[in-house]
């Protein structure tokens, strides 16, 4: 009985030694180094959340369509909201003291990347954001500005897409003085304060001089002295002109009223006020525009130096004339004035 007793207990033993011997084969080999059984049943890790600061100026359709075509590439190239991607979106309404605090939130926020839309909150980003990159849209000129010391290969953390293309404002007044041969004079409604304004009023100004035509400025502090400004020109000029001057185009309906009313022509240098009763432009579509600098913020979320990368410029440029604000303004639209249009099923507005 002793000896059966003594017998089952060392076969027991015996298993338990054999049981622990076998219990680190369980796991997954890496390397030729074994994984316990806990380890190789842990979850793959979790994908990376990116997080993306937007600051922007003030809300009008341009740099809202700028926005959205920005976070359509993002989605596109992979980064989607709600999966991947968290959007910090700040608006500064307009006022300086918030640019600079929006700046300094995002500088000390774990953005991965921080976008600026027009010139003033790229500015502030530039002045405050050192260890993130930056990148920008609608902005005009980026080295005037500031902002880059070149458009080739900008170095540093900063790059993005520029909103204008010098050609774009020359071709717009040599439209005026081919096309409209009574305009002597054209009045430029602007905000000596915003860089952008600035360098596309000294632009247009060259251009009308190259046709004996001269450019009146009715110059604006706020967005409540543009309907002012807009009747200071009545019957001392043959045209108005405003360029992407973020204050102005906020407030082009009070334009649009004074032009319609007095039967002047008013161009615009946006498709967006085109659309709501300017008579025409050359442009593009800010959506495309945003689209392109998505495409830019993709490649650096996925680790591209910012400083590598040349700042583009809008390439998709048409006439775009709207028909019914040309009926508005006393302008009879040619067939030589349909004629500058390539695309006519998108760019003539009936």
């Amino acid at each position: 009985m002793k000896k059966k007793m003594w017998l089952g207990l060392a076969l027991a033993a015996v298993m338990v030694v054999m049981t622990a011997c076998g219990g680190g084969n369980t796991g997954k080999t890496d390397g030729g180094n074994v994984k316990s059984g806990s380890e190789a049943n842990e979850p793959a890790e979790k994908e990376k959340t990116y997080v993306v600061a937007i600051s922007q100026i003030i809300e009008h359709p341009s740099l809202d369509a700028t926005r959205d075509g920005f976070l359509a590439a993002l989605a596109e190239g992979g980064f989607e909201v709600g999966k991947n991607l968290e959007i910090d979106y700040n608006n500064a309404q307009g006022e300086p003291s918030n640019v600079k605090a929006i700046s300094e939130k995002i500088a000390s926020s774990k953005a991965d990347l921080a976008f600026g839309i027009a010139t003033p909150t790229t500015q502030g980003l530039v002045d405050e954001v050192k260890d993130k990159p930056i990148l920008f849209a609608a902005v005009t000129d980026p080295v005037d500005a500031g902002i880059v010391e070149s458009l080739q290969a900008t170095g540093g953390n900063v790059t993005g897409a520029a909103d204008t293309n010098p050609d774009a404002i020359v071709k717009t007044m040599d439209f005026i003085a081919t096309e409209l041969p009574d305009v002597k004079k054209v009045g430029i409604i602007l905000n000596e304060g915003e860089p952008n304004a600035v360098v596309m009023s000294s632009i247009a100004e060259e251009a009308l001089a190259s046709h004996n035509i001269e450019l009146v400025k009715a110059p604006v502090v706020n967005s409540s002295d543009i309907q002012q400004a807009a009747q200071s020109l009545v019957g001392r000029v043959d045209a108005i002109y405003i360029t992407l001057d973020n204050m102005v185009v906020t407030g082009a309906d009070a334009i649009i009223e004074v032009a319609n009313a007095q039967d002047i022509p008013f161009f615009s240098a946006d498709r967006d006020t085109v659309e709501k009763g300017a008579f025409a432009t050359v442009g593009f579509k800010y959506y495309d525009h945003g689209y392109e600098a998505g495409q830019m913020a993709v490649e650096i979320l996925k680790g591209k130096d910012p400083g590598e990368m040349d700042v583009t410029m809008p390439q998709k440029l048409d006439f775009i004339i709207n028909l019914k604000a040309a009926a508005e303004q006393g302008i009879e639209v040619s067939d030589a004035m349909k004629a500058y249009v390539k695309d006519p099923a998108n760019n003539i507005i009936e």
